[in-house]
């Protein structure tokens, strides 16, 4: 085993990997732990597809430019949160209804514009990624994000905490409650773009959404579930990446997207929140709810 990982690492493509993983999974822990927490995370999804047409059109215009692909991505992700809040706010549709609409449109509008252009790279490499040929743009790039989320979320996690838990309290006591929002939804488009060249615009929300959904079902508390789910998500990327250098044939990026599938399978199965602890003799208060633990949090 230690000669595997002294073969592996001998290579400097899989060092690049291991580390952009690495850090990447401290990333994107406690915003796919909040996605699940605030029931968003079909959103999260959805925002993959949206900042599609924002990458597609900086690819087109500046190349495979890591600042040209960031700044297209921002924009349309922020685009399509700030309209999806509007119509929300000003129209009958509801926020889950409206973000749909419009990443579908935004969907759609990316592959046309990749098609129309004739590009030479092909879709295959947008949509799974290249965590094998990451270069130091791209690692600049997972490190400043990685950077920029962890100091957010410092700031942040207590209102974060509180809004999820209570919101209509939260909204009582804060002016401007839809700053937290958008603040998270700010977060989440910039991790999506850290992501978008290791693992595609497909695959990147599976190391958000897959690790944080089968910590919580073996940990009752955010502290517990933010802990776990880095966990999980930082063993999925070493398993897929050990896996596809195992065998070349296999994508890397799917190879640890099914990784994060399995620990969810198995979280699901056996943990003491999932279909295992319904078979168990159940005791009061053994199954506390998020609120129960945050108010213990703050107790503590």
């Amino acid at each position: 085993m230690f000669e595997l990982f002294a073969e592996m690492w001998s290579f400097a493509f899989m060092r690049r990997a291991f580390v952009a993983t690495t850090v990447l999974s401290a990333s994107v822990a406690p915003i796919g732990a909040f996605l699940v927490l605030r029931r968003l995370s079909l959103a999260g999804e959805a925002m993959a597809h949206a900042i599609t047409p924002g990458i597609v059109i900086g690819f087109v215009a500046a190349g495979l430019s890591v600042m040209s692909l960031l700044i297209g991505g921002l924009v349309a992700g922020v685009g399509v949160a700030i309209l999806t809040a509007l119509l929300a706010r000003k129209t009958i549709l509801r926020s889950d209804a409206s973000l749909a609409s419009l990443y579908l449109i935004a969907l759609a509008v990316g592959i046309f514009i990749l098609s129309a252009a004739g590009s030479a790279v092909p879709l295959k490499s947008f949509l799974f990624g290249s965590i094998l040929g990451i270069d130091d743009g791209s690692m600049i790039l997972v490190g400043g994000v990685a950077t920029v989320t962890l100091a957010a979320f410092a700031v942040l996690l207590r209102p974060l905490i509180v809004s999820t838990c209570d919101p209509i309290f939260f909204e009582a006591q804060t002016r401007r409650p839809w700053l937290v929002d958008q603040g998270f939804m700010l977060l989440l488009v910039l991790n999506l773009l850290a992501a978008f060249k290791t693992l595609g615009t497909l695959m990147a929300v599976g190391l958000m959404i897959l690790p944080a959904t089968a910590a919580r079902y073996w940990a009752s508390t955010i502290t517990g579930q933010l802990v776990l789910g880095f966990l999980f998500a930082l063993a999925s990327c070493w398993i897929g990446l050990t896996l596809s250098y195992l065998f070349p044939e296999t994508p890397s990026g799917p190879a640890i997207v099914l990784v994060a599938g399995g620990f969810f399978l198995i979280s699901a199965l056996f943990g003491p929140l999932g279909l295992g602890g319904r078979f168990r003799k159940p005791s009061p208060g053994k199954k506390p709810s998020v609120e129960q633990s945050y108010t213990e949090e703050r107790i503590q």
